[in-house]
């Protein structure tokens, strides 16, 4: 099996059902299964290699599900674009996974054209939603490529080691890592899906999509394809909207990172409407709070559940299922709410310390996974891969525990990462251009606890002797490089920032000051 053939599934189950429902367009699954061929063989006329990274710059939009889908239809590696970035940082990050396709919406085009700019490779630059000077739109893209033969992209065993996606990490230093996620890797991730998020009941299965289809509710429309699901695709998240469309479309499944969660239950009208269709409420990206879990089922009944993973191991090292929620939140081991639930069938987890030993239930270690789920590594970043890779076992970066029943506990991270509003962001990549200004003399910047976004990006800095400037100056300066999620939330100036016996700055001295004496050091 291939990631398409998820799809295809789908399509003889349901040819008349409703695929892709959006704001100005809807498909059922054979006219998309017609669109996604088109584009296809639009690829292969446009002189497609197989492998070739494909870029899709865009809000979320039926279309843009489309493009992705002739990505795989025709072997090439889907790029996600994060449109909330700069257009500076997301063609730094095109041009080193050698982006040769671009399908973008008309209404991203300014950064559209910074980014084709910066991109030697680029074979095409496709438009769609409207129209671009010199792009051809998607529906003149579809003509040209009207009778070439698609290649069949498979063989006897669903091409496993095919490349399906060149997945950006958020970079310690320059751009992000690209993460090669297989077709091996994404089909281990919708079987895990079927069992975890589907479940036995698989009729009239509605998902809406509302968080990016950039990250994580843009991968998991190929599970409820796969049984004839029908995504209602939001152009961005509004938690008024969210609870109208739960009711009309009568919507089973929901992907929400934890912020988006929280503002659906503080909704002053989430009461006045019906969700009781909902089987599912996924939350992934970032932990959530114990309180959070207990409103949720309070309000919406026993659906709320989380899974833990990332890019490297993507979505279902671990799954904290919905009845195991409902148990927790009613009382039954309810220290089970602080984790991310049980590892799943085809993963192994184990928490190693430093010198790569296995270390008993309930001390605490890097987690460590191995099996289908973990990808190739970082493309031609063979450094990066190896040092992620060591002694065997794939090591997430985050620091946690297993207990007896095989539940997941994260209570810290070893790299120095900020997740916010379910994105992560390296300290690193902010420091950069903060350190670039002339006024400043040294800076460190951490995550700190916030009721909205879990953890918010807070940058300490020194300033050069004798020199005098705001914190929103400073902040104003760097949003432009970095974009809105990785710009700080706050900035503070201080005399000297705590270094460590050997002159490194000392974060964890930082981070108490902010922390206290919360159980873990993760939001």
């Amino acid at each position: 099996m291939r990631p398409i053939d998820y799809f295809d599934r789908g399509a003889r189950l349901a040819p008349e059902r409703a695929f892709l429902v959006g704001d100005d367009i809807s498909l059922s699954f054979a006219e998309a299964g017609r669109l996604i061929d088109d584009i296809a063989r639009g690829l292969v006329a446009g002189g497609f290699a197989p492998g070739d990274s494909i870029a899709v710059y865009s809000p979320n939009h039926p279309l843009a599900v489309a493009c992705v889908f002739a990505a795989m239809r025709v072997g090439g590696a889907w790029v996600p674009v994060n449109v909330r970035n700069s257009a500076e940082s997301n063609a730094e990050y095109m041009a080193y996974v050698r982006t040769r396709w671009l399908f973008f919406h008309r209404d991203v085009e300014a950064q559209a054209r910074v980014v084709m700019a910066a991109l030697p490779d680029l074979k095409g630059a496709i438009c769609f939603g409207g129209e671009a000077d010199g792009c051809p739109t998607l529906e003149a893209f579809r003509a040209a490529g009207r009778g070439t033969a698609l290649p069949d992209c498979s063989d006897p065993f669903g091409a496993p080691q095919q490349v399906f996606s060149r997945w950006p990490t958020g970079g310690t230093t320059g751009p992000s890592k690209g993460v090669e996620m297989t077709n091996a890797n994404i089909v281990a991730m919708f079987e895990l899906g079927l069992t975890h998020y589907v479940g036995e009941r698989r009729d009239d299965v509605v998902h809406l999509a509302v968080a990016p289809i950039t990250h994580a509710a843009g991968v998991i429309i190929g599970i409820f394809a796969a049984v004839g699901g029908t995504t209602v695709v939001h152009p961005g998240f509004d938690a008024g909207r969210v609870l109208e469309a739960i009711e009309r479309h009568r919507v089973t499944h929901i992907f929400l990172p934890p912020t988006a969660y929280y503002a659906l239950l503080d909704h002053p009208d989430v009461a006045r409407y019906d969700h009781s269709s909902l089987r599912q409420v996924l939350i992934a990206a970032a932990p959530v709070s114990p309180d959070k879990f207990r409103r949720g089922v309070e309000v919406f009944g026993p659906v709320i559940c989380q899974c833990y993973g990332q890019a490297e191991a993507p979505m279902l090292v671990s799954m904290l299922a919905p009845e195991v929620v409902a148990a927790a939140a009613a009382g039954d081991h309810p220290q089970r709410l602080h984790s991310c639930g049980q590892v799943t069938s085809c993963t192994r987890v184990a928490i190693l310390d430093d010198a790569g030993n296995e270390l008993p239930r309930g001390e605490r270690g890097e987690i460590c996974c191995r099996g289908p789920l973990v990808t190739l590594g970082y493309y031609e970043r063979p450094e990066a891969t190896a040092e992620a890779r060591q002694f065997g076992w794939h090591h997430t970066g985050d620091v946690g525990y297993l207990d007896e029943d095989d539940f997941l506990y994260i209570v810290d991270r070893k790299k120095d990462m900020i997740i916010t509003g379910g994105f992560n962001v390296f300290a690193t990549e902010v420091e950069a251009p903060l350190l670039a200004q002339p006024e400043v003399l040294e800076c460190a910047v951490i995550g700190v606890p916030d009721e909205r976004w879990g953890e918010s990006i807070k940058a300490i800095v020194v300033l050069k002797e004798g020199v005098t400037i705001e914190p929103a100056a400073l902040i104003d300066r760097v949003k432009a490089k970095l974009g809105g999620v990785k710009t700080p939330k706050s900035l503070e100036i201080w005399a000297e920032i705590p270094k460590t016996a050997v002159g490194k700055t000392d974060k964890k001295v930082i981070r108490n000051q902010f922390w206290g004496d919360r159980e873990r050091a993760v939001n």
